[in-house]
C-alpha cells in the first residue's frame, strides 16, 4: 500500500528494497535513489575472512560507489534473495535475513553468504535512511561448481524467497552446508518498532 505525503507518493518498504536489490545485484547505481534517501548511513558488520567492506559509508554517491560500481569491479553473477517480505508493519524498521550467491571475476570462485539486513526508513520520505548489514557467513566454493550453483541459485524466486525453499532446491557441495544450517536456525525478526 502506498503512502501519500504532501501529493507525494511515498515508496513502500517493499518497493524500496526492491529497487535496492536490483540496483547493487544488476550494477545499476541510478537505481539507488529508488531505495535510499541522500543522506543514507550504512553501517556494515562482517563477520567473515572471506570478502570485506568498509564498516560505515554515508551519502548516496559513496554507497553507489562501494554497494554498486566497486561490488561490480570484483564479482558477477550476482543474486540476493531476502527472506521475508516487509508488510505495513515495517513502514519505520524491516529487520529480515538475506542470502546472495555470486562468482569472484578474477578466478570464477563462488561465494555464498547469508545474514541480515536492518532497514529504517524515513517517515518524510518512505527511503532508506539508514541501512545495517551483517554478514554472518560467506563460503567460498570452487568455480568446478558454478554450474551446479548458478542452477539452484537462478532457479529460486528472486528477490523474494523463503529459507525453506533454498534449502530443499540446495545442490550437494560440501562447503554449502554451513549456509544451510545457517538458513534452518533462522526465525522471523519483529521490528523494533
Amino acid at each position: 500500500m502506498r503512502v501519500y505525503c504532501g501529493g507525494y507518493a511515498m515508496p513502500s518498504p517493499f518497493e524500496a528494497v526492491s529497487a535496492y536489490f536490483h540496483a547493487k545485484d544488476g550494477n545499476r547505481p541510478f537505481l539507488m535513489r529508488h531505495a535510499f534517501a541522500e543522506d543514507i548511513a550504512l553501517e556494515m558488520v562482517v563477520k567473515t575472512d572471506a570478502i570485506s567492506f568498509p564498516s560505515s559509508a554515508k551519502g548516496l554517491p559513496e554507497i553507489e560507489q562501494i554497494l554498486c560500481r566497486r561490488f561490480a569491479n570484483d564479482f558477477e553473477n550476482v543474486y540476493t534473495f531476502c527472506l521475508a517480505r516487509p508488510t505495513d508493519a515495517n513502514r519505520r524498521h524491516f529487520p529480515c535475513h538475506w542470502l546472495v550467491g555470486m562468482s569472484a571475476k578474477n578466478n570464477g570462485d563462488i561465494r555464498i553468504g547469508c545474514g541480515r539486513y536492518d532497514w529504517y526508513f524515513s517517515d518524510i520520505q518512505g527511503l532508506v535512511q539508514r541501512l545495517v548489514i551483517s554478514i554472518d557467513r560467506m563460503e567460498i566454493i570452487s568455480a568446478d561448481h558454478l554450474g551446479a550453483v548458478m542452477d539452484w541459485i537462478t532457479s529460486l524466486p528472486y528477490p523474494w524467497c523463503q529459507p525453506e525453499d533454498i534449502v530443499q532446491s540446495m545442490p550437494s557441495v560440501v562447503e554449502l552446508a554451513p549456509i544451510a544450517h545457517y538458513l534452518q536456525e533462522i526465525r522471523s525478526i519483529p521490528p523494533d518498532f
